[in-house]
């Protein structure tokens, strides 16, 4: 936590923040052809695929075929060898091997009368289990009941729900964020503090009180979005945002969280905007946000190696709106809502090119690099 926040700089840097953007046209003056990277760009599709392109040429170059039907999201494992893919009734999960490209193994959750709604997917790191947050509605003679949110271990082996987790305080809730430590021997779960299981047994060793700052009278800070994929392993970096104690401000800031450390910083932008999308660059250096309105767009970017705002420019967005940053660092991606996905320049936030899908996507978009994704793919992986 850094420890010397004053006045003046807040104000310096809710100034910045809040400078009046800059205006651009999506439909301006194209750039000449550069290439957003060397690396490859998977998205799900309404087709029940995942769409693979070549970063460089922005061409398809090949698609997974799901058993399992539409994906509703795709999860990369912690060493990014492998997709989760669960489909459009949050109830079947297929596991993708990235490199070949093909399935090596689709199980189904729900049986009989009962069925399994899965609202978040963990993988472990060795690709042994995942850790599911599902609830279950199970069909009677004459109603559907609904059972309460549950946490729970799920063996890949025996294709078997093995060890029920405890709530963090007992307390059971909708959403959950959890994640597993980078050698795999603690799993955080992220509610009011961070509780910490370790996973031989999943029993309770510890409690981290992340929400609360180490600095006096700034209250609590909440978890923003985030956007980990250029992280290193255990950490991330994301918008958080925190309540002043004294003047009740909402305070918008670069929160970086490193799980073994136990340790939050919290560097402090100025007030609180509505930026939704966040994504950081390759090189760590930058991020840039996504403030999506009806009716008014904003794209930023943040210095994360000074901590501030250093550019806001108004452009023609889509109602819905995600973002991703290419290998290179060059560009920005802005999918979300339709069978396209915008490249932008990064530096000046000017449009530059449309890549067309097959079809509308339903999944995020991930950037996969080079050194990871460029196995060939085999023949049934095509």
């Amino acid at each position: 936590m850094r420890r010397h926040l004053t006045l003046a700089a807040l104000a310096a840097a809710a100034a910045v923040a809040l400078a009046p953007p800059v205006s651009a046209q999506r439909r301006g003056a194209r750039t000449p052809m550069a290439t957003a990277g060397d690396g490859t760009l998977y998205i799900g599709t309404y087709k029940g695929e995942i769409e693979i392109y070549d970063e460089a040429a922005e061409k398809l170059e090949g698609t997974i075929k799901l058993k399992t039907g539409i994906p509703r999201s795709i999860t990369p494992s912690p060493d990014r060898t492998r997709f989760y893919a669960l489909n459009s009734w949050f109830e079947e999960i297929e596991v993708i091997d990235i490199a070949t490209r093909a399935t090596l193994d689709s199980f189904k959750l729900s049986q009989g009368n009962k069925r399994v709604r899965v609202n978040s997917l963990v993988p472990s790191p060795d690709n042994t289990s995942l850790i599911l947050l599902y609830k279950t509605a199970t069909k009677l003679i004459d109603r559907w009941e609904i059972g309460a949110p549950t946490i729970q271990v799920f063996d890949l082996a025996s294709k078997q729900f093995t060890k029920v987790l405890p709530w963090p305080k007992g307390e059971p809730r909708e959403r959950l964020d959890m994640r597993f430590g980078p050698d795999g021997k603690h799993l955080y779960l992220f509610g009011d503090d961070v509780t910490v299981l370790e996973t031989a047994n999943f029993t309770q060793v510890g409690s981290w009180p992340y929400a609360q700052p180490e600095e006096d009278g700034l209250g609590r800070i909440n978890l923003g979005p985030s956007f980990d994929f250029f992280d290193p392993p255990g950490t991330f970096t994301g918008l958080f945002t925190m309540q002043d104690a004294i003047e009740h401000r909402r305070l918008m800031g670069i929160g970086r969280v490193d799980l073994e450390a136990r340790k939050v910083t919290f560097d402090p932008l100025g007030p609180a905007s509505p930026v939704g999308a966040f994504a950081k660059s390759p090189d760590g250096k930058r991020a840039y946000g996504l403030i999506q309105d009806i009716g008014h767009y904003e794209m930023w970017t943040f210095d994360l190696e000074h901590n501030q705002v250093i550019k806001r420019t108004e452009f023609e967005g889509r109602p819905r709106m995600g973002l991703r940053v290419s290998s290179n660092g060059k560009f920005v991606y802005v999918y979300v809502a339709g069978a396209t996905v915008d490249l932008w320049d990064a530096e000046t936030h000017t449009y530059v090119r449309t890549l067309r899908l097959g079809a509308d996507q339903t999944t995020e978009l991930f950037v996969v690099p080079s050194k990871t994704g460029a196995s060939k793919p085999t023949a049934e992986g095509r």
